[in-house]
């Protein structure tokens, strides 16, 4: 029956039995074998069999999807065909599906077969067809003729071109595989044709959306498989040829290919045990990693940096004790007590090495020293010069402005690109275990959130720990008992209290004139002539062309602007030379400074005009000052305003800490409760404000150490008499009078000498500190230790009247 055949009798009932069919969906047009084996088909078609047909028709079953033991509202009706043997030989029937049947209520029958009472469902199509559906129609062919021909089926591409039935149509999807049974069962209940065509045009297009998706992944998969085994055949062929050149060649083993078998190599190389072991570990990881995995690669960095390390490397150090002392004297002049410590070192490790106790407890006899001074006072110069002294080598590690952590502790070996720390690449650099490492500018460390590394240096710098130093991407210890650090710093109060206790403080207070008159001709002055082009006898400078630059031309504690000045004067020799005005040999004197580089930037307060020195009015007073480019005179300046302004009260200018300003709180309460007793006018300061000012307003200063300065120029202002200009005072000074003790009296007595001081006020308990001050320094000052304030103003003030002439000549 055709679709549209049924039209007058649609509506009819027919009594048909049930063949169940167990999640199983026929559709008409469908021609299906059934296995006569199972009892539900063989009863429902032995039951169609004994209902006679008018005119010898042949028997009609109904063919009812039963999806998980319900059946299902709409069937097929089927004829059945031909009842015999099945290709297997089982017995079995060829039913052909005709019309879809509406399932209504049981009825009676013949055998023990399922009878129901059905309708046949209408699905006529007008005519002529809608242009939707013949859009539809066209489009489910040309799907089903695109993914029939991917299948190869070919012959049944034409078979689906020829139907032109749209019900048909629709009803032929249900010979598609990739259907689930839910949307056959679908495809069975929707009676509307056009609906049913557009479902199976829109499964049949997200099966073949989904196909393309897949055969492009398979295709991407196959291409990179096919890549491997390409590369894996080439890999092969090439150790093949690798081998033969090797056999050609008469060389053992796998000859070129050595260098790539880890494991040779690590039992090859001189390594502690547990060094041995954990890289033995990583080679079997790497023999049981692929060549692809990333995994191989980090092993062999790792591998390639343990095998680099000089384990069971190391210099022997020089225990000439004199001849070390001689290099670091011809290297640097000055910095004694570097000299000595290092003298110290050599000579114990010289007494331990002689006694057999070179390694106690798995600590070797390294060193940690700390050298705090201003900047260019030569203490990163000085490592080197330790060094070559030691006969060891040298590694500078320059930890200015590092923010990170890993930077000294290393990578964790997960990230990529993970590097040692800059501590174990120092030692791999130097090529054995006992170096001299300068950790340079220690003060200039930060942190930040990737972590402290001033933290990570608290293990690297104790003796007692750093003998089993652990590096994140070494994962193993690391022997740093036998390194001599030197860690090089401007200011101590940058570097955390932690840190600092783990290192013994050597103090580079700078270089006297004489010194820096030494240094200038026996280092720089060589120095810059070769860069300046110029031989040793062509261009000379004077001791007192060099005493001059030092004292006048430059006031530093450092020689840094010494050999820019230096430079500055040979460069200008050999432009004049070059010129034609001025002939070679040429010895530069005192006289000719001026000539070639300009006036003088620092003139003594003792060689200026009387009425040009800051002093030269009552109320001003020279301090001493420790900054971070060492000792420098400071001037305190002191004012009363004028009683009809109504001021009253202190004020501080000069950019002060805290302390600097409870120092000028102390002073003026000092001298108003003691002021009868030092005959001086105090009820001016009743009334008038006072006014106290620190000149380099820029720079910031803090500090009690100002305390006496304060005090007399405070009472040089309110007694009239002026602060004789040849003295400089440092000292703490507290409500009852007192001079208490200070810091960095050594730096401080060395800015007064560069500034041409010649007497210097300080606290009695800082006398013992004199004896870090170099003789020569002491020779040109004259030194007062006081314990009360009233010593300070009769040493500091000058007698009453006098103006304009120097105090000390008095």
């Amino acid at each position: 029956m055709t679709a549209g055949s049924n039209a007058s009798g649609a509506s009819t009932p027919i009594d048909l039995p049930v063949l169940p069919l167990d999640d199983e969906v026929v559709l008409p047009g469908m021609v299906v074998p059934l296995d006569l084996s199972d009892a539900e088909v063989r009863a429902a078609v032995e039951a169609a069999q004994a209902v006679a047909r008018p005119g010898g028709g042949k028997p009609e079953v109904l063919l009812v999807p039963r999806v998980d033991g319900s059946y299902t509202g709409t069937g097929v009706l089927g004829t059945v065909e031909q009842v015999g043997r099945l290709s297997d030989g089982d017995p079995g029937a060829l039913i052909r599906a005709r019309d879809r049947v509406r399932i209504g209520a049981g009825t009676s029958g013949p055998g023990n077969a399922l009878w129901v009472e059905g309708t046949r469902v209408d699905v006529s199509l007008p005519d002529p067809l809608p242009g939707s559906a013949a859009e539809l129609a066209k489009e489910y062919k040309a799907l089903a003729t695109s993914w029939l021909k991917k299948r190869g089926a070919w012959q049944v591409v034409d078979r689906v071109q020829q139907i032109e039935d749209i019900s048909a149509l629709a009803d032929n999807s249900g010979y598609s595989p990739f259907l689930t049974t839910a949307q056959k069962v679908q495809l069975l209940e929707t009676a509307d044709a056009v609906a049913r065509l557009k479902l199976a045009v829109q499964w049949l297009g997200e099966h073949l959306a989904e196909q393309d998706v897949a055969e492009s992944i398979a295709k991407d998969v196959q291409e990179g498989v096919d890549k491997q085994q390409r590369e894996f055949l080439l890999r092969r062929q090439l150790d093949a040829v690798r081998k033969e050149l090797s056999e050609l060649n008469g060389e053992s083993g796998t000859g070129a290919d050595e260098s790539d078998d880890y494991r040779a190599r690590v039992e090859a190389a001189d390594l502690p045990g547990h060094v041995r072991e954990a890289a033995l570990k990583e080679v079997e990881k790497l023999e049981r990693a692929s060549d692809q995995s990333p995994e191989g690669s980090w092993i062999r960095t790792w591998l390639d940096t343990v095998l680099e390390l000089p384990w069971n490397e190391r210099t022997e150090d020089a225990y000439d004790i004199r001849g070390a002392r001689e290099v670091l004297d011809a290297e640097h002049a000055g910095l004694a007590d570097v000299k000595e410590r290092i003298t110290e070192y050599l000579a114990v490790r010289k007494r331990r090495a002689d006694r057999g106790l070179g390694v106690v407890g798995g600590r070797r006899g390294g060193a940690v020293l700390a050298l705090v001074g201003p900047p260019g006072v030569g203490k990163t110069s000085l490592g080197e010069s330790v060094a070559h002294a030691m006969g060891r080598k040298f590694v500078r590690v320059a930890l200015g402005g590092v923010r990170d952590e890993a930077e000294i502790r290393g990578h964790r070996r997960t990230y990529v690109g993970a590097l040692p720390g800059r501590i174990v690449r120092a030692v791999k650099e130097a090529g054995s275990m006992n170096p001299v490492v300068l950790l340079d500018e220690i003060d200039k460390v930060g942190s930040d959130f990737r972590g402290d590394p001033a933290a990570a240096l608290l293990e690297v710098l104790d003796p007692a720990q750093n003998h089993t130093f652990r590096d994140h991407y070494l994962e193993v210890e690391l022997d740093l008992s036998d390194v001599v650090f030197l860690a090089t710093a401007n200011v101590l109060d940058a570097i955390p209290e932690a840190l600092l206790d783990r290192m013994e403080l050597v103090t580079l207070d700078g270089y006297t004139e004489d010194e820096k008159v030494v240094i200038a001709r026996d280092h720089l002055l060589p120095r810059q002539l070769e860069r300046a082009g110029l031989e040793k006898d062509e261009v000379g400078l004077d001791e007192s062309a060099l005493r001059k630059l030092a004292g006048e031309y430059t006031r530093e504690a450092g020689v840094r602007n010494l050999e820019r000045s230096v430079a500055r004067l040979l460069r200008k020799v050999a432009a004049q030379h070059e010129l034609g005005e001025r002939e070679l040999p040429f010895t530069v004197t005192d006289q000719d400074l001026r000539g070639l580089i300009g006036r003088p930037h620092h003139v003594p307060e003792s060689a200026q005009d009387p009425a040009e020195r800051r002093t030269s009015v009552p109320g001003v007073a020279t301090g001493l000052a420790v900054t971070g480019a060492g000792g420098d005179v400071l001037f305190v300046e002191a004012s009363l305003a004028d009683p009809e302004t109504g001021a009253s009260g202190l004020t501080l200018t000069g950019q002060l800490g805290d302390v600097m300003k409870e120092s000028a709180q102390i002073a003026l309460s000092f001298l108003r409760s003691h002021g009868a007793e030092l005959e001086l006018p105090v009820a001016d300061l009743k009334d008038r404000g006072v006014h106290i000012h620190f000149p380099a307003g820029a720079v910031p200063k803090d500090g009690p150490s100002a305390g006496i300065t304060l005090t007399t120029a405070l009472a040089s202002l309110l007694s009239g008499r002026l602060v004789r200009t040849d003295v400089a005072m440092t000292g703490e000074v507290s409500l009852t009078g007192r001079v208490l003790p200070i810091g960095g009296l050594k730096q401080k007595l060395l800015a007064a000498h560069r500034a041409g001081i010649t007497t210097v006020v300080i606290p009695q308990r800082n006398e013992a500190d004199l004896d870090d001050v170099p003789a020569e320094v002491l020779d040109t000052l004259e030194v007062h230790p006081v314990t009360d304030v009233r010593q300070v103003l009769e040493i500091a003030l000058a007698p009453a009247g006098v103006r304009d002439r120097i105090p000390a000549a008095a």
